[in-house]
């Protein structure tokens, strides 16, 4: 029997040995041994299957195949992409003897091999062997401090440590292609569920989505927030998709209106049409423009500060009263009601005024005029309440609020 073959039988019969064993009955130190053990003989073994895969074309000849990852795919249900990546490792160990010996010996782990072999492969044409095998070594060297994700960025500059004569060069032309790609590859998909969600996905450059994440962090800052603002309706904390999420919609929802792109002279702006009945009614709803619907209480909520331009009209469809920017508080509106209420004036919220929403207390769609008298701070889950109908709002003596369900 090839030894090859044997490893594989005698790795089977270990692995049939120890599957009974429960490892909740080790100490901390055998645990902590078993666990690098283990990782590194799945390197060693990652190698092994690669370099039997990387050599394994006339397997592919034999099935009339395009490569033997596809006829191991099926054999072992596989997934033809895993299989490939593989496949890709086994053939470039077979280039890179020094990474086929680090990852054999379990020094460096599997995906570090896969990082400095791109590393090396994606040095321009023009430089020589020398500085290449001098990158390879040095990178394997790095392997030992610095983790997959870690060594991908070091790889792009390692010119600047084998061969700074060329690295900065090199460097410059990687970051340009790496710039056009991102600028040709730029795209955004946006689809209405037709259940009140819209779901969507972008590409962007690097850089514009390190930008929007560290806006949408600061509106996430739990320090802007009460404790119970942080938590979901069953009381666990929030993750942090979550609150991203929630992030974007204040995001998009506060966006100044006269910051707005234009389109024919008039800001991009979303109109919610409804009539007076609508408009003052309980449970009544709204039409947006681009002919979704939402619930009049959203429309006054957001009435009090999105960009959103509501038109009421009379029972003719005639047109009573346009909104207009003006019913928003102004920035020293806002730094003013920061300074009287604090806060979130919903008695027991914490929510600091930077995470508030500005609220008419007389609302907008009654008349209610945009001054500090008819003004106050609210968080967003309290400015819902405030708008939601099914709930009755009380102002008490010392300009806090209270919320009781209506029965």
């Amino acid at each position: 029997m090839h030894p090859i073959i044997e490893c594989a039988d005698d790795l089977g019969a270990a692995l049939k040995g120890v599957a009974s064993v429960e490892p909740a009955f080790m100490s901390v130190g055998e645990k902590q041994s078993a666990l690098v053990g283990l990782v590194e003989v799945r390197s060693q073994l990652d190698a092994l299957l690669a370099r039997v895969l990387g050599a394994s074309d006339d397997v592919a000849a034999a099935h009339g195949l395009r490569d033997a990852a596809a006829w191991l795919a099926v054999e072992t249900r596989t997934t033809r992409r895993e299989a490939r990546r593989d496949l890709a490792l086994g053939r470039a160990l077979a280039q890179h003897p020094w990474v086929a010996t680090a990852l054999t010996s379990g020094a460096v782990r599997t995906e570090q091999a896969r990082m400095v072999v791109e590393a090396v492969d994606a040095l321009p044409s023009h430089v020589g062997a020398s500085v290449r095998d001098d990158a390879e070594e040095a990178l394997l060297r790095l392997a030992l401090q610095h983790d997959a994700r870690e060594l991908k960025q070091i790889g792009k500059r390692i010119l600047d440590v084998v061969a700074p004569e060329v690295g900065e060069s090199h460097e410059e032309a990687v970051l340009r292609a790496e710039e056009d790609r991102a600028t040709v590859g730029v795209e955004l998909t946006m689809v209405d569920d037709g259940e009140g969600r819209c779901r969507g996905s972008f590409v962007v450059p690097s850089h514009v989505g390190a930008m929007l994440k560290r806006h949408l962090l600061a509106l996430a800052n739990p320090a802007r927030h009460a404790e119970d603002e942080l938590r979901d309706e069953s009381g666990e904390w929030k993750p942090l998709r979550r609150r991203l999420g929630e992030a974007l919609i204040e995001y998009v929802e506060r966006y100044p209106v006269d910051a707005t792109p234009q389109t024919a002279g008039v800001n991009a702006t979303v109109v919610v049409t409804m009539t007076i009945e609508q408009l003052l009614g309980e449970t009544a709803t709204a039409l947006l423009d681009e002919g979704s619907r939402m619930s009049a209480g959203q429309a006054r909520r957001l009435a009090c500060e999105a960009g959103i331009i509501p038109v009421v009209l009379d029972s003719k469809s005639v047109p009573l009263d346009m909104g207009r920017a003006a019913r928003l508080f102004t920035k020293s509106q806002r730094i003013a009601l920061g300074l009287r209420d604090g806060g979130c004036t919903a008695r027991g919220c914490e929510t600091s005024a930077s995470g508030c929403h500005a609220h008419h207390d007389d609302p907008w769609s009654r008349s209610g005029l945009t001054d500090l008298a008819n003004g106050r701070l609210l968080c967003p889950r309290h400015h819902r309440l405030a708008h939601d109908s099914r709930y009755a709002m009380t102002v008490h003596a010392d300009n806090k609020v209270t919320y009781a369900r209506r029965t």
